[in-house]
């Protein structure tokens, strides 16, 4: 039997600390040797730590000249005929550019030929926020997709998650698209190292646990949400927090079970209100789960404006750490 100090011991060399961008590379590196037919395509692949695909992969990474809708059709082309491309679109607002080839060609192609045809592809996408990036690079897309059958949706919110959904969304046999938060980059936190470690789609996770209320926090909202939590803790309050990691197909389930243990929900997100995440999982928990809660749901968003420019106007544009605060307190 292992001691505490081998166990410990062994968790330690079964990960390794990096950053959530260094994650998202080491799954694509992991895969592309793993699988030859995995290739990488976009524009800007060598800025954001793309370089070491280049270094290893050569021919296998096709930097593409600035023209979205083309060189995702050129994806979708190369899926079809047995590749697993990885699409790499940078800002996510770039993703309208592509929209007809993802909505109109990889969501239908395989209900509209009986199966015949699949579209083994991953798009990724990069959301800005307090950068003063302006509104046209600054849209939260995802909720955009959502509405699409046929496609998958990822957004998680820890490098070890990010990994591993990552890897099954390149493994998957349809289109999945993946949106980072680009403040969640930075963040450091331990990954396992085995290659065969994957998170499968659909399933959220708990990132702290609590008896008080339930707070969903989706993608980059999770950062003024673990301030909020920790605040709220100093006050004795016990907060639940999830992270929904895919955002379709949601995990309702693990919102349900949580939710009955608390009776209360709060809904952070940096989308739009309208037609958004929190929109979808409160009128889920409504009607699937009405006797479960014990207050009337609450959801935080950005206001239905577009992305201001101004750093001022911006700065208090996304729900912060005080408003997530007093939603929880208004619970309780």
């Amino acid at each position: 039997m292992q001691t505490d100090a081998q166990k410990f011991a062994a968790q330690c060399r079964a990960s390794v600390q990096m950053t959530y961008l260094e994650a998202i590379i080491q799954a694509q590196i992991e895969e592309m040797e793993l699988d030859e037919r995995v290739i990488v395509m976009g524009e800007d692949i060598t800025a954001y730590g793309g370089d070491k695909l280049v270094g290893r992969f050569g021919s296998r990474i096709w930097n593409t000249p600035i023209s979205e809708g083309s060189f995702t059709g050129v994806g979708i082309g190369a899926a079809i005929n047995g590749l697993r491309p990885i699409i790499e679109l940078t800002f996510a607002s770039f993703v309208y550019l592509a929209s007809d080839q993802i909505i109109s060609q990889a969501s239908k192609l395989r209900y509209m030929t009986g199966g015949q045809i699949s579209v083994p592809i991953v798009v990724r996408a990069c959301m800005y926020s307090m950068k003063s990036v302006a509104a046209q690079h600054a849209d939260r897309p995802y909720t955009f997709f959502m509405n699409v059958p046929g496609l998958k949706i990822i957004s998680p919110t820890s490098p070890a998650d990010i990994k591993g959904l990552m890897k099954s969304a390149i493994r998957d046999g349809d289109p999945v698209l993946v949106f980072e938060d680009t403040r969640l980059w930075p963040l450091k936190g331990d990954v396992p190292i085995d290659p065969e470690r994957i998170i499968p789609i659909g399933k959220a996770g708990v990132r702290r646990e609590g008896k008080d209320v339930t707070l969903i926090a989706i993608a980059g909202a999770i950062l003024p949400t673990m301030e909020a939590v920790d605040v709220l803790a100093r006050e004795g309050i016990s907060v639940e927090v999830i992270d929904p990691r895919t955002l379709k197909p949601l995990d309702h389930e693990a919102f349900k079970q949580s939710v009955a243990k608390t009776g209360r929900l709060v809904i952070v997100e940096d989308a739009h209100p309208v037609c958004n995440v929190g929109s979808e999982i409160a009128a889920v928990m409504v009607e699937e789960a009405f006797d479960l809660l014990k207050r009337p749901i609450l959801r935080l968003s950005a206001p239905d404006i577009h992305v201001p420019f101004s750093p001022v106007l911006e700065k208090n544009f996304y729900p912060t750490k005080e408003r997530i605060v007093a939603a929880v307190q208004r619970l309780l």
